[in-house]
C-alpha cells in the first residue's frame, strides 16, 4: 500500500467554521494526522450551526472535516490545558482561526507554543493582518471579499457591488494556509526549525483579485469596474451565458471565444450554429467590433441555445473547439456519474446522517491514494489519540471525563 504524502505529520486542529476547516482537511486529504481539539460536550461551534436534525452534527460540519480525528478537552481548567501541552510537544503543525487575541487568551500563544516545541508550525487565518489597523476586527468570508476587491468588481455593471455565491475568502484562506504549511514543513526538513504561518482573508482575495490591477492600469488608474458577465480585464464578445431549455433557473450555457484577433474560435461558433453567413459581416470582423455590437451576437447565439439543453449545447459547441460550459449547480454535480467516479464527489456514510454524496478531495496523487473518511463524531477519537499520543491508560482517561476536562 503506498504511503500518503504527509504520513507521520500531527496536526493539532483547532479550527472551526470553514476557513481553518479547510486548511486542516487539506492536510488530512494528503495523509497528516488531524485531531480536533473541541469543547466537551458541545465541540467546534460549527458543528451545531445549522441544526435541522437533534443530536446531528450541522451538514457544512461533515462537508469540511473528512479525514479528521476528534477529541474532548477543556483548555480552560489546568487539567486540559496541560494535556494540550503534552500534545504540542509531540505534535508537527497547530492551526487555528479563532477571533482575534483568543488563542492568545487561551495560552497557546507562539511564544508559549515555539518554547515547547521549536520544530512546531503555528499557522493563524484571521480577517486582517496582524501589525495592522484592522488586526482585531472580527471576519467572516463576505467581509474577506469587501475588503479584498472580490466584491467591488463582483456585480452588474450598475447595480451594487455583490459578494460572490461560495466562500472564495474562506477556502481560498484555507488553501493558502496549506500551501505555506507545506511550504514550512519542507523549509524544516533543512533547518530542523518551525515557524510562524499568519494568513488573512484580505490578503487572499486581493491575491485572486490581481489580474484587476491590469485593468486598472490600463484605464489611466481608474478604478476597475462592476461588468456582470464579461471580462474585467477587456471587452470581448460573446462572452455571456445564454438559455437553453427547458428554461429552468439554472439553464443557461457560458460561452466566451477568445479576443486575440488569429483565433478561430469565433469562425467556428459561427459555423455549428448555423451562422456562417455572418462570417464577412463587418459588424463582428474583430474583437473591438464584435463588443460594439454584443447585443446582436447575444441575440444570434441564444436564438440557437434555446433549441437545445444546456448540456446537449454543452456537448456540440465544446466538441467544436469553442470555449463554454453548462451552468452546473448543486444537484447537476451531485448527479454526475463522470464526477463520482473520479472522486470528485464521494458517497460516505455518516453514522448519523447516513449515506451522504458529498465534495471529495480534489487534489490527485498518483503515489498516494486516499479513502474519504466521515467527520468524527465528537470525542470519538479520546481512547485512540490520548493512548497512542501521550500513554493514557483507561483508569486516567475515565478520572478525566468525570473532572470534565474530556
Amino acid at each position: 500500500m503506498s504511503k500518503s504524502a504527509l504520513e507521520g505529520v500531527t496536526v493539532l486542529d483547532f479550527t472551526q467554521f470553514e476557513a481553518g476547516t479547510v486548511c486542516t482537511q487539506t492536510l488530512a486529504w494528503l495523509g497528516a494526522n488531524v485531531i480536533k481539539l473541541e469543547r466537551p460536550g458541545t465541540g467546534e461551534q460549527g458543528r451545531g450551526a445549522s441544526a435541522d436534525q437533534k443530536g446531528a452534527d450541522s451538514y457544512g460540519f461533515i462537508i469540511l472535516n473528512s479525514n479528521k480525528k476528534s477529541i474532548t478537552v477543556d483548555v480552560k481548567k489546568p487539567e486540559g490545558k496541560e494535556l494540550v501541552y503534552k500534545m504540542i510537544e509531540k505534535a508537527d503543525v497547530m492551526v487555528e482561526n479563532f477571533s482575534p487575541g483568543v488563542i492568545e487568551r487561551l495560552g497557546f500563544d507562539y511564544e508559549t507554543v515555539r518554547e515547547l516545541n521549536s520544530r512546531m508550525i503555528y499557522a493563524q487565518i484571521k480577517g486582517f493582518g496582524a501589525d495592522g489597523p484592522y488586526a482585531n476586527f472580527p471576519a467572516f468570508d463576505a467581509i474577506g471579499q469587501a475588503a479584498g476587491v472580490v466584491m467591488s468588481v463582483t456585480g452588474e455593471k450598475d447595480g451594487p457591488p455583490m459578494h460572490a455565491g461560495v466562500n472564495f475568502a474562506d477556502s481560498g484562506a484555507g488553501y493558502h494556509c496549506a500551501i505555506a504549511i507545506l511550504g514550512a514543513l519542507y523549509q524544516r526538513t533543512m533547518t530542523g526549525e518551525g515557524q510562524k504561518v499568519e494568513v488573512a482573508m484580505q490578503d487572499v482575495m486581493i491575491n485572486f483579485s490581481r489580474s484587476a490591477w491590469g485593468r486598472q492600469f490600463m484605464t489611466g488608474g481608474k478604478e476597475t469596474p462592476r461588468v456582470g458577465n464579461e471580462m474585467p480585464m477587456a471587452a470581448v464578445a460573446p462572452c455571456n451565458v445564454y438559455p437553453c431549455k427547458p428554461g429552468g433557473p439554472n439553464d443557461y450555457v457560458f460561452i466566451y471565444t477568445s479576443r486575440v484577433p488569429s483565433s478561430p474560435q469565433w469562425k467556428r461558433l459561427l459555423k455549428v450554429i448555423g451562422r456562417e453567413d455572418m462570417m464577412d459581416d463587418p459588424r463582428f470582423a474583430t474583437p473591438e467590433s464584435r463588443y460594439e455590437h454584443k447585443e446582436e451576437i447575444d441575440a444570434m447565439i441564444s436564438e440557437w441555445t434555446m433549441q437545445y439543453t444546456k448540456h446537449e449545447a454543452m456537448g456540440i459547441i465544446g466538441k467544436a473547439d469553442v470555449p463554454i460550459s453548462a451552468i452546473l449547480s448543486t444537484v447537476d454535480i451531485t448527479n454526475d456519474e463522470y464526477l463520482r467516479k473520479r472522486g470528485t464527489m464521494v458517497e460516505i456514510d455518516h453514522p448519523v446522517r447516513g449515506k451522504l454524496v458529498i465534495p471529495g478531495n480534489s487534489m490527485k496523487l498518483s503515489a498516494s491514494p486516499l479513502e474519504v473518511k466521515p467527520a468524527p463524531l465528537l470525542g470519538q477519537d479520546n481512547k485512540e489519540v490520548y493512548k497512542e499520543l501521550l500513554g493514557l491508560g483507561e483508569e486516567d482517561l475515565e478520572a478525566l471525563k468525570q473532572a470534565g476536562v474530556i
